[in-house]
């Protein structure tokens, strides 16, 4: 038990109602916050006391008050300080008191001011002996009786920053219903040898809280993945961009290869590369006017383009597939762009699962999340699209940042983005990116001045 708790109970012990937590610190002159946890302590063991929590308020003096209090008032020193044959008021404001003393003085006439003095404005004592009673009054309040002034003394003093009003919590201690001045420690867990000797009988166990929370249980969390999701969405937010719907894995050749200018016999296309549905293994919905387009593109050419020469057949653009990509989703949105009355300039942004028939190895998985970002305005150039990866990637952290000339049948030009990885010490490459082909846009129906740059990258990656 401390020297507190000890001091506390038999102050308690000797008064037949109780005590106040703030007179008791007072008559032993201890800091409050002493006995308050002394108080805490004594109520964590149980009914040894009770203690019932009080507000009151009482006035302090503040740290200009403490210094008048000791040494006087500004005014009285400022009386106290001028000789008999007078001070030069320059002198006098050149003192710590001298402005608020000076003021106050005058106030109460104990100065007078010759401003017609031949060596410049002159102050000179007009009493001998003063009653300083701003000192007395904060002497009174020092010891605790302020109860003594009146309001508008209290006020007065207050105004001058001499003064503040506190409000101090304290606690009203009585005995409570196990009181005694001993105390012994009580066991808070009952252990096997306790049970086994029968000691517990005569132990004295803590009141168990029911009321108290219990260890937090260990729970989910959010996938590393997720994280990164998050964060990636975030960017694209913050720049402007609008996400695209993406709820669709499965998707037709037509919108996942033909609408992006992918001849039929791509390799891509091969069952080596993509899964193929098999119910319903056909999808037959397509907008006709643009099929027939985009059917014409390919096989004899077309909006300056030779095409591919080849006989295209509307059977393998039927073919339903898990998409092995998500720039399907960005095809679909630039047609329906297109179908608008006028063309608006757009930012879309996706984020989403895409799906791939590989070798499961180490570094690859039958499915990955795509990101992938499209901008479409008349004008655009290389120079946008470099511009805003480098502000994409900037956001990410990744500020060194290379691009090589690539291939893509539906973009041209194309750029592999590059980025230095400080650990590996090596440049590795982060993304794809290019300016879709015409041959792409124009059988949407979007005008001729019209360009769409755009951009991908994994999620895993």
């Amino acid at each position: 038990m401390s020297p507190a708790q000890e001091t506390l109970l038999r102050r308690v012990e000797k008064v037949d109602g109780g005590l106040d937590s703030q007179d008791v610190a007072t008559s032993l002159g201890v800091d409050h916050q002493a006995i308050v946890g002394a108080v805490k302590s004594l109520l964590a063991l149980g009914d040894v006391i009770s203690a019932d929590q009080r507000s009151s308020k009482h006035w302090e003096l503040t740290g200009e008050g403490c210094e008048i209090a000791e040494q006087g008032s500004h005014e009285a020193r400022v009386v106290s300080s001028i000789p008999e044959e007078g001070m030069p008021q320059s002198q006098l404001m050149k003192l710590a008191f001298g402005k608020v003393g000076f003021s106050k003085a005058m106030s109460n006439k104990w100065i007078r001011l010759d401003k017609g003095h031949e060596g410049g404005p002159r102050i000179f004592k007009t009493v001998e002996h003063l009653e300083d009673l701003v000192r007395d009054k904060l002497l009174l309040v020092q010891k605790g009786q302020a109860s003594q002034l009146e309001e508008k003394e209290k006020n007065e003093l207050k105004k001058r920053k001499l003064l503040s009003e506190v409000t101090v919590k304290s606690y009203w201690i009585t005995k409570g219903s196990c009181f005694s001045t001993t105390i012994t420690k009580q066991e808070t867990e009952l252990t096997p040898e306790m049970i086994a000797s029968g000691s517990w009988k005569e132990k004295k166990f803590k009141p168990y809280n029911f009321e108290a929370l219990g260890v937090a249980p260990d729970c989910g969390h959010l996938h590393p993945l997720m994280k990164v999701r998050t964060q990636f969405r975030q960017i694209f937010l913050e720049m402007g961009f609008t996400e695209m719907p993406t709820n669709n894995f499965i998707e037709s050749s037509f919108w996942n290869f033909d609408s992006l200018f992918q001849p039929q016999q791509h390799p891509a296309r091969d069952q080596h590369d993509t899964f193929f549905l098999s119910d319903p293994a056909q999808a037959h919905e397509f907008p006709q006017d643009y099929l027939e387009r985009v059917r014409k593109v390919h096989s004899e050419g077309g909006f300056g383009s030779q095409g591919y020469k080849y006989d295209w057949k509307i059977e393998e653009a039927q073919k339903n597939i898990l998409r092995t990509h998500t720039t399907a989703v960005s095809a679909r949105m630039l047609y329906k762009l297109a179908q608008q009355e006028k063309f608006t300039p757009v930012k879309y942004f996706s984020i989403d699962r895409v799906f791939r028939n590989e070798t499961l190895d180490a570094t690859h998985l039958a499915e990955f999340h795509q990101i992938e970002g499209v901008v479409a305005d008349y004008g655009l150039t290389l120079g946008d699209l470099m511009g805003i990866l480098h502000q994409f990637f900037n956001k990410l952290g990744i500020t060194k940042l290379r691009f090589k000339p690539a291939y893509n049948p539906y973009t041209e030009p194309s750029m592999e983005v590059f980025s230095y990885h400080e650990g590996l010490k090596k440049w590795v490459e982060v993304g794809n990116s290019g300016m879709f082909r015409p041959e792409m846009l124009l059988p949407m129906g979007l005008p001729e001045g019209v360009t769409v740059i755009a951009w991908g990258l994994s999620l895993e990656r």
